[in-house]
């Protein structure tokens, strides 16, 4: 299937997930669709529910979806944003990619989210303890190419186009409200950080919140699918066998990119938990040798 890539790039976006995750959802066709940890959004802008609640801890985030829902942002204030902002970019380099991230710091605009978000390092979104967003500058003046702006407007164009047709929110809340929020015949999709391994995320993980989520998710109606990561050449997650234990687990490789080199190519046996039988078959998922149901 073709995956739709979201405007807002998180670290740990499930973009090549999406299709193994969407063929394991049962929705029924009254049931509201929940994410807790909306990020990028990319499971549920694929999935495009007639009804969805999207939520996250992170305000920037929801600030910026939000908006493109209500239409103060639209793809054409993308494009005239961007058509300034990188011109000023190109002339100046990283000195207004400094400004405009301490006038982020300041005013919150959802805009300067987003230029943010496609210009710093490695598209990472990390803030520090004053929640200020802390990421350097990615040293490319020349980042915003006719071409990659249209790009990035065809992105925010189908969010909008979708968010208008359907009864989506976007909600700056709890994962616990979230799930709460939750009714029989719901589907629920978490994306939490991954204990242990990502630890830049809005607000930090902790052990303590990985049990919070599980005492949440028992308590649900609805029906659930949690991404997490099961091992590395290293090592494995210890919560699958304990935290995670008595659900479903299904498993796939995927790897991952950190930087240039071929040697930060590195494989990782990604998780999905499920509080009711997965689907596993060869149509579902393209790549059956990639796949096993534990």
């Amino acid at each position: 299937m073709k995956v739709y890539v979201p405007p807002i790039k998180c670290q740990g976006i499930k973009t090549k997930l999406v299709p193994l995750i969407l063929a394991n959802v049962e929705l029924s066709g009254r049931g509201t669709w929940h994410e807790p940890f909306v990020g990028s959004g990319v499971v549920g802008f694929n999935l495009r529910p007639k009804r969805a609640r999207f939520s996250d801890t992170n305000p920037h985030l929801i600030r910026f979806y939000d908006a493109v829902r209500t239409s103060d942002i639209t793809p054409q204030t993308v494009r005239e944003y961007l058509e300034r902002e990188g011109a000023a970019l190109a002339r100046e380099g990283e000195t207004h990619y400094y400004a405009v991230r301490d006038r982020f710091n300041r005013n919150h605009e959802p805009l300067d989210f987003l230029f943010l978000s496609r210009s710093c390092f490695n598209g990472m979104i990390r803030f520090n303890k004053n929640n200020g967003f802390n990421v350097p500058f990615c040293r490319k003046p020349q980042r915003f190419s006719a071409a990659y702006i249209t790009k990035i407007v065809n992105q925010v164009k189908y969010v909008w186009e979708a968010a208008q047709l359907r009864e989506w929110t976007f909600k700056c809340r709890s994962f616990e409200e979230s799930i709460q929020d939750t009714s029989e015949g719901d589907f629920i999709y978490c994306d939490p950080p991954y204990l242990g391994r990502h630890v830049d995320y809005y607000n930090s993980w902790s052990l303590d919140d990985e049990r919070r989520l599980r005492a949440s998710l028992e308590k649900t109606q609805a029906r659930f699918i949690l991404s997490t990561w099961h091992s590395n050449r290293y090592r494995r997650n210890p919560a699958l066998e304990t935290i995670w234990a008595g659900f479903n687990v299904v498993t796939k490789e995927h790897f991952y990119h950190v930087g240039a080199k071929e040697t930060n190519r590195n494989a990782m046996l990604e998780a999905l938990v499920m509080n009711y039988t997965p689907r596993c078959t060869k149509e579902e998922t393209g790549k059956p040798e990639q796949l096993s149901c534990v």
